[in-house]
């Protein structure tokens, strides 16, 4: 668990490329976040970056997201050239697929339908507040309506409580989860086989949702980098926000990690 006094974080070393399995998240970690979930556009430069780490690491690169994995797929077509296959995992992990094309996701949870009614009409009454479908969840996000964190927060601790999701809180966001996997566990399913197996994994990410991949890539001799300001976290390393992840990434893709 994280210490909750934590010495100061250092900068990671680009020697951490040289021979790792890669897991990267998305929001605050490869894109800024923005007011909206669906204002993200991911530009020609992230996709070359990914495909040049890709190439670099020999396909052990992993986007791990709380987006469907369907969303993390179309940011990243396997049909740009310059983009080879990289293994996904959506949904905070309960979705997976792999670059031979396998995947495995479980059935939408039952309550589902009922809660998205419920949260939708919290966001009616409050202009701002934003309801984001998953195809295992929903996240309601309040970036643009802060007054109203409390009111979304209580009803997600209800419907949690009532109809059996995992809550997950984030930077300014509150979401339902089906039951069964975290970003942890992806972590432990990627690295259980080739071309990933035998190779420290590196988790890089930003929210409390991370964590998880953090803890896993430690318990398999790896280890994660935080972004963003400091907090207590299972991460060794951090860096400070997006625009320093794009360069501690593209340097370790532009000359052999000492």
């Amino acid at each position: 668990m994280p210490s909750e006094n934590p010495p100061p974080l250092l900068p990671p070393p680009m020697r951490l490329l040289r021979n790792t399995s890669l897991f990267l998240d998305f929001d605050g970690t490869l894109v800024r976040f923005a007011d909206r979930p669906d204002a993200v556009a991911v530009d020609s430069a992230l996709r070359g970056l990914i495909g040049a780490l890709a190439e670099r690491l020999e396909g052990r690169l992993a986007i791990v997201s709380g987006r469907s994995a369907d969303e993390i797929t179309a940011f990243f077509p396997a049909a740009d050239p310059g983009l080879p296959a990289v293994a996904v995992a959506g949904s905070h992990g309960v979705e997976r697929r792999w670059p031979d094309g396998r995947s495995l996701a479980p059935a939408e949870p039952d309550a589902l339908a009922g809660a998205l009614d419920e949260l939708r009409a919290l966001a009616g009454r409050h202009p701002g507040v934003v309801v984001e479908e998953k195809p295992f969840g929903v996240a309601l996000h309040y970036r643009q309506a802060p007054q109203a964190a409390d009111l979304c927060n209580e009803l997600a601790d209800s419907l949690a409580a009532r109809a059996g999701f995992v809550l997950q809180r984030g930077s300014m966001v509150c979401e339902l989860r089906a039951k069964g996997a975290d970003k942890g566990d992806a972590v432990r399913a990627f690295m259980a086989e080739p071309p990933m197996a035998g190779h420290p994994p590196l988790f890089i990410g930003d929210d409390l949702t991370d964590e998880h991949g953090f803890e896993a890539a430690a318990e398999l001799s790896g280890a994660g980098i935080l972004v963003g300001a400091p907090r207590a976290t299972a991460a060794r390393y951090r860096l400070p926000d997006v625009a320093a992840v794009h360069r501690w990434l593209g340097a370790g893709t532009a000359r052999r990690a000492a």
